[in-house]
């Protein structure tokens, strides 16, 4: 809320998704110049709060990568007006296992051509980790991008399950 308090955004309308549906981003500025100190401090805020929203982590990485991209960075704050007192919940759970999720969009970006990644993992029942990336190197299929992604998150497991044995 003080985000959109200082940004003079409390009186927006709401949206139910923090970004457009297939929307592609690009660096080219098709409309009104960007006060780029500005972008630069709204995505710092917004990439220190999606710590704790995994709901805005994938689409504030994105814009993260593009200084055009304000229509795209009001939109989510858009959208946290409409889900302020939305969060995280831990729970004690029976179940003692870890479960771990990935996925990947091959050539997810048209300017690199490079692949998204990401995972999520779940302890206990409860979500504990996640990232969003873009992969290092262009795969040279869906499946290339698949395997990398899915080696990124077994990695995040063996480490989970050795932290978790450490704490015993």
């Amino acid at each position: 809320m003080d985000l959109l308090k200082e940004t003079g955004m409390t009186g927006c309308k709401l949206v139910d998704t923090p970004t457009e549906y297939n929307a592609k981003l690009s660096n080219v500025n098709n409309g009104d110049p960007v006060n780029k100190e500005r972008y630069q401090q709204l995505v710092g805020k917004l990439i220190y709060l999606s710590h704790t929203r995994l709901d805005i982590s994938y689409v504030v990485n994105v814009v993260s990568q593009f200084m055009q991209a304000m229509t795209a960075v009001e939109r989510i704050l858009q959208y946290l007006k409409g889900t302020s007192g939305k969060g995280l919940l831990f729970r004690k759970s029976g179940k003692c296992d870890i479960e771990a999720y990935t996925d990947s969009d091959w050539v997810e970006s048209a300017i690199d051509r490079k692949s998204m990644s990401g995972y999520c993992t779940f302890v206990w029942g409860n979500l504990v980790t996640w990232r969003s990336k873009k992969q290092g190197v262009v795969a040279r299929s869906s499946a290339e991008a698949e395997y990398r992604a899915l080696s990124l998150r077994i990695c995040e497991e063996i480490w989970l399950k050795k932290v978790l044995t450490d704490l015993r």
